[in-house]
């Protein structure tokens, strides 16, 4: 668990197996898989990580929730490096609310119908973020951008005003 700022902390994970980024550039120090949370009145995580360091990933999350639960899983990126472990962290927190982009709750019908499909989680649970949204945590305001074909066809990236913060969600990977 890193501090980033007083209430900021990195809980992603760090992947030392892998040697090719996008099966193709040479990582010889391998990478990290990013992951936040954002400690206020209400907490967000802002996305997850690979489906084979969710174990550690959610351990992270929990050393820095302590005895809190997490309001909102913010989803910026549905590319299974950044989004593999929805599952496992709805199983373990499911009563969060999931942020994203509507392009992006399509991906998870499709990659996660169990929790996605109309079985699946609540509509209540599901926050479409406007292109220029705001979500209130507390302190900190969430400013959602849009960044269509950045990467990925339904990529957002969230500005922090408080801290001022852009997570870039995979557009500087």
């Amino acid at each position: 668990m890193k501090k980033i700022t007083e209430d900021i902390y990195y809980a992603g994970v760090n992947d030392h197996q892998v040697d090719l980024f996008e099966g193709q550039f040479a990582v010889p120090n391998g990478m990290a898989y990013n992951s936040y949370v954002i400690m206020d009145e209400k907490i967000a995580v802002m996305d997850t990580v690979d489906v084979n360091f969710g174990e550690e990933w959610l351990a992270n999350v929990a050393e820095i929730l302590g005895d809190r639960k997490p309001d909102y899983l913010v989803v910026q990126h549905m590319e299974p490096d950044h989004s593999a472990s929805i599952p496992a962290f709805l199983k373990k927190y499911p009563n969060a609310t999931v942020v994203s982009t509507a392009k992006g709750f399509q991906f998870m019908e499709q990659f996660f119908p169990e929790f996605f499909a109309e079985q699946g989680l609540p509509v209540e649970q599901r926050i479409v973020a406007a292109n220029d949204g705001v979500l209130e945590l507390g302190q900190h305001s969430l400013h959602f951008v849009y960044a269509p074909m950045v990467h990925w066809p339904e990529v957002m990236m969230t500005y922090e005003a408080t801290e001022k913060i852009l997570f870039a969600a995979d557009g500087f990977g």
